[in-house]
């Protein structure tokens, strides 16, 4: 339940980004910068402190997850687990492909697939300690190279296996002084990281793409340990009644949030650069209101979301059941 909530969480975070680059789909009829690409010049105003690069990695690390998870069930059901996750990754890379050519090219989903099929499906060859140390590679070379977003997949993906592999994520709601530890230290780096964030991105100096990528995973980190936290407390009903559902249906969440923005932006008019951080935020609210409210009204009778449900299709090359009470 944490790893839907956490996922709910960051999906809210990725459209927040989102909106202004789908809006310009409409406007100027060609691809804004997606939200791993933030500007230099925008970077450290209003949202971009909050919600630019922070949100990305933890639905980046929570695909890694997600993989191994999967790996680890079909060597339960499959004589060859690996050509299941070959399905499900070519699927993905066919709904990525569609949702970039016809809806908004800043789509994440293609680079999710091609990053799974070269640097995930061979990492389950490997001794779980050299995919750590693979994965801590990889994630300290972009903000080191001046480089953030994209670069950041591969290393994302594998440090989630890792954490898979390693029987972290089996024990990630049994424990609270691990994200608590771990979450001072993230905040003891990511706020004077986050300074240099800001007085780079004002000054125009360079060095402000490293700062920027590294602010994100410290920032991302830290979110990530508060929310663990929090499910400990007396909030988790409300956590979970309010992220779950959008968590569990991520990926119809993800791509009908795409058409919403479209639909909102073409109604709208206007340049979208000219729209307000609360306009964006009361966008974003509507869009994600309505998700959660479909979300939870579907989940009460089916098992799975509709584009999940067919993915998981395509994965198991069979239909499985989707509404609740139905054999599997």
């Amino acid at each position: 339940m944490a790893l839907d909530v956490v996922r709910g969480v960051a999906l809210c975070g990725i459209l927040v980004a989102n909106v202004k680059p789908i809006a310009h789909m409409v406007h100027v009829g060609s691809a804004a910068e997606p939200v791993v690409a933030a500007r230099a010049d925008d970077g450290w105003l209003g949202l971009g402190l909050f919600v630019d690069q922070r949100f990305f990695p933890i639905f980046s690390l929570l695909f890694g997850v997600g993989f191994s998870l999967l790996l680890e069930s079909a060597r339960d059901r499959a004589a060859r687990p690996r050509l299941i996750l070959v399905r499900r990754l070519l699927a993905l890379l066919a709904v990525g492909l569609a949702h970039m050519f016809l809806l908004w090219r800043g789509d994440i989903l293609t680079i999710y697939a091609v990053a799974g099929l070269l640097v995930l499906l061979p990492s389950t060859w490997l001794p779980r300690r050299a995919v750590a140390v693979l994965a801590v590679v990889l994630i300290a070379a972009p903000p080191i190279l001046g480089a953030n977003g994209i670069p950041l997949v591969p290393g994302l993906f594998l440090l989630g296996s890792a954490l898979t592999r390693y029987g972290v994520v089996d024990r990630i709601e049994r424990s609270t002084r691990v994200p608590a530890a771990l979450g001072l230290l993230l905040v003891a780096g990511a706020v004077p990281v986050t300074w240099l964030q800001i007085r780079s991105g004002a000054s125009g100096a360079d060095g402000f793409s490293s700062w920027f990528g590294l602010a994100g995973l410290l920032t991302a980190g830290v979110y990530v340990c508060a929310l663990l936290l929090l499910l400990r407390t007396p909030l988790r009903p409300a956590l979970v009644g309010v992220f779950a559902p959008l968590g569990r249906m991520a990926l119809t969440n993800y791509l009908s949030a795409t058409v919403l923005v479209l639909l909102a932006a073409r109604l709208a008019g206007g340049d979208p650069d000219g729209w307000s951080t609360a306009t964006v935020l009361l966008l974003a609210a509507a869009i994600l209101l309505a998700q959660w409210a479909a979300s939870t009204r579907w989940l009460r009778r089916h098992r799975q979301g509709p584009l999940e449900w067919l993915w998981r299709w395509a994965t198991w090359a069979r239909r499985p059941p989707l509404r609740r009470g139905t054999a599997g």
